[in-house]
């Protein structure tokens, strides 16, 4: 009954003050969920994977899988009530009142100066993830992945194009490499 409140409550507060969506969570997800020893850093990239190619929303996906990995059935549906609670009543207060906050230049003033904290947020943990991904532990060159480099640069690159720029298309065709470079080619 601790761990499951004390799953609620973690992702409580990783749903409570993460602003920007999904990945602006993965530094407070990491933070909290390896210093409980609830995952490793490794377990938590391939959490983090999965949680990004299977159906649903990326940060309720991975807060499920922890909360599964930690204490089964339960352990998923406290820590997904938990990230999606903070949101779920912030939405409703807002709508509620939404006509006296859309013009308040308070409200627009802090909006403004979270959008570049939000940017910084979700481009370190890019770096970060990639850096660990091609490179393997961070600030260490312990096993250079060129796979994974030529896989994210073709990535990259299919996003710059307006014909093969849909996410599904990219996921897909990730799989696919991946399949083909690190299961068929030794």
């Amino acid at each position: 009954m601790l761990l499951l409140l004390k799953l609620f409550w973690t992702f409580f507060k990783i749903g409570l003050f993460t602003i920007g969506g999904g990945y602006a969570m993965i530094p407070l997800i990491t933070q909290e969920s390896v210093a409980n020893g609830w995952v490793t850093e490794v377990e938590l990239m391939n959490y983090l994977a999965i949680s990004e190619s299977t159906p649903g929303p990326f940060a309720v996906n991975c807060a499920t899988f922890i909360g599964f990995s930690e204490a089964g059935l339960l352990g998923a549906f406290s820590a997904t009530l938990g990230v999606i609670t903070p949101s779920f009543v912030i939405i409703l207060i807002i709508s509620k009142f939404l006509s006296n906050f859309i013009d308040n230049k308070y409200v627009k003033g802090a909006l403004k100066g979270v959008k570049p904290v939000i940017i910084s947020l979700i481009a370190g943990t890019a770096f970060t993830l990639m850096w660990k991904e091609v490179f393997g532990p961070l600030w260490t060159f312990a096993g250079f992945d060129y796979k994974a480099l030529i896989i994210m640069a073709i990535a990259f690159v299919m996003t710059r194009f307006k014909k093969t720029k849909h996410p599904i298309l990219i996921i897909v065709v990730g799989a696919v490499l991946g399949l083909v470079m690190y299961g068929l080619i030794p």
